[in-house]
């Protein structure tokens, strides 16, 4: 016992650059380009997913990708400065295909013959969803409604949710990578052998070159290992699945993406409103809310920076509400949240710096705006993506883990709240998502905005962990358990000056604080 030298740690040791540290400029401008090529993955694969049952054509496809990654950025942004300030870039959810699915099989708009047509119309249908989904967002965070819920919350009730986060998402891993197998396995070798193997190997001026830039740097070589097997012929005669999943060329991004496009408001025409719509969409919205907590608690391990206090949180939720109703606004197809990610790669390159998400924005806004240019990174095979996912993924999954260094493990309660949370939120979902066939799901009554809205909870792996370990964590030997559940070190975040770190980390630029002082 006497050699077990690692009590709990506040931040992590063994990052770089925390917060408010800045690497160099070139360093900046390089890893926020990586940060831009990670975030394609999910930003690619939503519209290929949607816009084709919804009737659109690749041209189509090519422009809801560009107003997507416009709107990341703007969001990014908006987020990074006045919403919890970390180092978060805000993107596509796949939390928001159930409802949209739900919304493309609408028979009012199944019935329209035209494909162009029955695009647009189910266009405009998301986006009133959106719209009027997004005011919940909006209300729950800037009430505080959402501060005043997580005063529930305790580092033990937060591992299994922040763990989920990350772990929750394995199916777009390695299920995704089997879909090509001869470039996602050489993906995730190389990227595992670049960022862990040779991390120390200083190549230019002493400079961790494959600790900060591993991603890149595989990206870029599997990509042309891709290009190679595509030229040559290897996938011809291949199923037509094999194609799409290896084949560099089969997106048609590149042919269909104008060379200038700049995204703006109503573009696709007038929104409209229909209430089933929009209550489906509010179960998105929920689900949203839970997964960006907690990758505001994992985001803000890897930076460095204190857990975000009850009013940044409430503050990040608003902000993100207002992310979602621009969504709406410019017609992006899906709802915003936290990219996961690229929280993961927080930790990967060990940098947790603000400034450079900032920057990813700037690009993500321009190769948006620059058809062209952004199409051919946009045309990645997605079994890269995955392969990297494998790594991002587990690395925030582990992070939320973490949390339970401050509590006591030794406790059966604990033991039984973190078993049971982790259990039920990975095979809940995994149950509901068996029955799931594009269409609809287990639960099927007459009610379709009803199926959409229980379907999209139930399928969310950190919602059920946070139902199951919160309740737990608040009703079991609540009194006696205050110091096992972690409660004497997390009390002190749970108000903005209960520790003066987090004036440092979390304050508003341009001395804003003045006119909206934190409560």
């Amino acid at each position: 016992m006497g050699d077990i030298t690692h009590p709990p740690m506040e931040q992590l040791q063994d990052l770089e650059y925390c917060i408010d540290s800045n690497p160099p400029w070139p360093e900046i401008i390089v890893l926020a380009f990586q940060n831009y090529i990670v975030v394609l993955g999910t930003s690619v694969m939503i519209p290929t997913m949607l816009v084709p049952v919804m009737g659109g054509s690749d041209e189509d496809k090519a422009r809801v990708v560009q107003t997507l990654l416009f709107v990341a950025g703007f969001n990014t942004l908006l987020q990074s400065l006045f919403g919890t300030r970390l180092p978060t870039v805000v993107g596509g959810s796949l939390t928001y295909v159930i409802p949209i699915a739900y919304i493309i099989n609408d028979s009012s708009l199944q019935r329209i013959e035209d494909p162009h047509s029955r695009f647009i119309h189910t266009m405009r249908a998301i986006q009133g969803a959106l719209i009027v989904a997004s005011s919940i967002q909006i209300i729950i965070g800037y009430s505080q409604v959402w501060g005043l819920f997580s005063r529930f919350f305790s580092p033990l009730g937060m591992a299994p949710v922040v763990g989920l986060v990350g772990l929750g998402l394995f199916q777009q891993g390695f299920p995704a990578l089997g879909n090509c197998v001869e470039i996602g396995l050489p993906m995730l070798f190389l990227v595992i052998t670049l960022s862990q193997y040779m991390k120390h190997v200083k190549i230019v001026r002493e400079f961790p070159i494959f600790e900060r830039f591993s991603v890149l740097i595989c990206v870029i070589i599997i990509w042309i290992y891709s290009l190679i097997l595509t030229a040559s012929g290897a996938y011809r005669g291949k199923p037509i699945t094999t194609q799409l999943s290896c084949r560099t060329d089969k997106s048609n991004l590149v042919s269909s993406a104008p060379w200038f496009m700049f995204p703006y408001p109503l573009q696709w025409g007038p929104p409209t409103f229909t209430a089933g719509h929009c209550f489906a969409m509010m179960s998105a919205v929920f689900v949203s809310m839970v997964e960006s907590t907690g990758a505001y608690k994992a985001a803000a391990r890897l930076a460095i920076a204190t857990p975000p206090p009850a009013y940044v949180l409430s503050r990040g939720i608003g902000w993100q509400g207002i992310g979602v109703l621009i969504d709406g606004l410019f017609g992006t197809c899906s709802g915003s949240t936290v990219s996961v990610e690229n929280v993961g790669l927080l930790g990967l390159t060990r940098v947790g710096s603000r400034r450079v998400v900032q920057i990813s924005a700037a690009f993500m806004i321009f190769f948006s705006i620059f058809g062209k240019f952004g199409a051919v990174f946009a045309s990645i095979p997605f079994p890269i993506f995955a392969g990297l996912y494998c790594v991002l993924f587990g690395l925030v999954g582990s992070v939320g883990l973490s949390f339970l260094q401050f509590t006591n493990m030794n406790s059966m309660r604990n033991l039984f709240i973190t078993g049971i949370s982790l259990f039920l939120g990975i095979s809940i979902p995994q149950f509901f998502s068996e029955y799931w066939n594009g269409r609809r799901g287990l639960v099927h009554t007459h009610a379709g905005w009803f199926n959409a809205f229980l379907n999209t909870i139930f399928m969310s792996p950190p919602t059920i962990a946070l139902i199951v370990a919160v309740f737990l964590d608040n009703t079991l030997d609540v009194e006696k358990s205050k110091k096992d559940r972690g409660m004497p070190w997390w009390v002190k975040f749970r108000t903005f000056k209960g520790d003066n770190r987090n004036e440092e980390f979390y304050t508003l630029p341009f001395n804003l604080n003045r006119f909206f002082p934190p409560t």
